[in-house]
């Protein structure tokens, strides 16, 4: 089959078209952004064809999909509309895919792409997967029997996917847009977790989760005692997290995680569930952790003229928290600086105050303007970074131009944070450096 991916940079589409090359189609995409984007990285292993304009030519028999940051309004996509092309939505694609294999379905509001990478890491080295991880990463052999799907709540996308297995690391309140309240989220996991053909893996420690409504077998992991997988004897180090794990109150292995907060723990626990269901030994997956590699912008760090530099996802309160304190873990004896990108209108307002709270854990915080692809301005008046940098203490207001506060920074940690694109900013940081 032809496929057309409109949005092919975006995180979601990029990996989606990847697999679908993987499984011998013939795949090409649309795209606004001409500058690199990490995410190509994997389309231009595959020679997969970026079109930035308008005047190539489509075949008929192609199938359309788009990415939810585009409008309908988009030119690109009114003209495939105006040429009578078939569209399908992105998940619904994502939905298919999923019935091709036993799917473990990886959700929450916090972890997803971790989660993923880690599930992804161990499973393709020992008994084989497909994966679909939310940075770009995408691999399918029709072969293998597991696919990994990072699967998002965004605007209950995920409740057209069909898992074998559902992950479901936290609940929050998030994605203000599409769900009226915490109560809705909460309704939405439990519809999507009752999905599961075989069993539901969930954090056990998380008060929404324990919410849930749920009529399949479920494992719990966490640090309570009450849970049927937990992590004890913890040490948070200078060089990761070093912890025993325990199964049904007895002893599965110890493990030493090159990643930094407990919440890196946690997800390492989901992901144990899934080893232990598969009869994977502890011993290999201790050896194989000890060089895993984390998902792109997720605490990515360089070492920059005396500096080190964060590039992480980070976009909710409670993302910039733990990415914070992962910094504040990994340098104890280093200044910490925030500087975040704000991302849709709709969260600012939801969340200021948390927001603020998050980023005064650094030693300097800094915000820009809110940089959104998928929201009007016109539909939220008033609404800017104000609202969060009059709760922040001694917060400043930065962007590319006024990148020159932090510039004479020496042996700090600067952390960039944001799901937009944060490559203009740092960059403009290191020119100016």
């Amino acid at each position: 089959m032809k496929y057309y991916c409109i949005g092919i940079k975006g995180a979601g589409m990029s990996t989606l078209a990847c697999i679908l090359k993987d499984l011998g189609n013939e795949v090409c995409g649309y795209d606004d952004i001409v500058d690199y984007k990490f995410t190509e990285e994997g389309l231009k292993k595959r020679k997969i064809t970026i079109y930035h304009d308008s005047e190539h030519k489509l075949p008929k028999n192609i199938i359309v999909t788009y990415s939810a940051a585009f409008n309908i309004d988009h030119k690109e996509i009114q003209r495939v509309k105006k040429l009578g092309l078939k569209i399908v939505k992105y998940h619904d694609i994502l939905g298919n895919l999923s019935k091709m294999f036993e799917t473990i379905s990886v959700c929450g509001t916090h972890g997803k792409t971790t989660t993923s990478t880690l599930l992804a890491h161990i499973l393709k080295e020992t008994i084989g997967c497909n994966y679909f991880i939310g940075d770009g990463s995408g691999f399918a052999n029709k072969k293998n029997k597991l696919f990994v799907l990072e699967s998002c709540e965004f605007n209950k996308h995920f409740l057209a996917y069909y898992p074998t297995y559902t992950i479901i690391t936290n609940i929050e309140l998030e994605h203000t847009e599409c769900y009226k309240d915490l109560d809705e989220i909460i309704k939405t996991f439990a519809s999507f977790a009752n999905k599961s053909s075989k069993m539901v893996i969930a954090c056990g420690d998380d008060e929404n989760i324990l919410k849930l409504k749920l009529n399949k077998k479920v494992i719990y992991y966490g640090f309570n005692n009450n849970n049927n997988i937990i992590a004890k004897n913890i040490k948070l180090t200078e060089n990761g997290s070093i912890f025993d794990v325990y199964i049904n109150n007895k002893l599965y292995g110890n493990f030493s995680l090159p990643l930094y907060g407990k919440h890196m723990i946690l997800n390492t626990l989901a992901s144990i569930a899934i080893f232990n269901e598969f009869n994977i030994q502890s011993d290999v997956v201790h050896n194989l952790l000890l060089n895993f590699q984390n998902a792109k912008k997720r605490f990515s760090e360089e070492k920059f003229k005396g500096n080190i530099i964060i590039d992480d996802y980070a976009h909710h309160p409670t993302e910039i928290k733990v990415t914070l304190n992962s910094a504040r873990q990994k340098y104890p004896n280093r200044k910490i600086i925030a500087v975040f990108i704000p991302n849709t209108y709709s969260r600012t307002l939801a969340f200021p105050m948390e927001f603020a709270e998050s980023l005064n854990l650094a030693d300097e915080s800094y915000i820009t303007e809110i940089k959104c692809n998928r929201e009007k301005k016109e539909d939220y008046n008033n609404i800017t970074s104000k609202i969060i940098l009059d709760k922040m203490h001694n917060g400043k207001m930065i962007s590319e131009e006024t990148i020159n506060q932090i510039t004479n920074e020496k042996n700090a940690v600067i952390c960039f944070m944001s799901c937009a694109d944060t490559s203009h900013i740092i960059n403009a940081f290191k020119k100016e450096s």
